[in-house]
């Protein structure tokens, strides 16, 4: 943990490390989460009592998000059933396409474990479904 670390947010890091995920500090309140065997990352963000997660699946020119993907996005059937799909400028005329999911910590006891972990699962399993439907965008 370092002096820029809370509590809060070195524990969390000590049970996502005991699950068997590399985490890594990258900025104040704000962790790297690895799934080992596929690479893929997340990048948890710790706000108050809100634990923030977010999965980059794609940088694609903003032209590439048309109202048919955006539809796909957003439909009940994609197959994404428990994150959201949110979209962020990366400059040079390029969008983030993000998948992200939240949890409301209280006391930091089982239950919260419980929900950090499920969080970080459900981003892992949603990513599969997530990548189907925006992995083909023109880059």
């Amino acid at each position: 943990m370092t002096d820029t670390t809370s509590p809060q947010l070195g524990q969390i890091h000590a049970l996502l490390a005991e699950a068997g995920y590399e985490v890594s500090e990258s900025g104040q309140d704000t962790l790297r989460i690895r799934e080992v065997q596929s690479g893929v990352a997340i990048q948890a963000v710790l706000q108050g009592e809100i634990m923030f997660f977010s999965l980059t699946c794609t940088v694609v020119p903003r032209a590439a998000i048309t109202p048919a993907i955006m539809e796909a996005m957003l439909a009940a059937d994609n197959g994404i059933s428990t994150s959201h799909f949110q979209i962020y400028d990366a400059g040079g005329g390029n969008v983030a396409v993000t998948l992200n999911n939240f949890c409301k910590l209280q006391e930091m006891g089982p239950d919260d474990e419980d929900d950090i972990l499920s969080c970080v699962h459900f981003l892992m399993v949603d990513v599969m479904s997530a990548r189907r439907l925006v992995g083909g965008l023109e880059q």
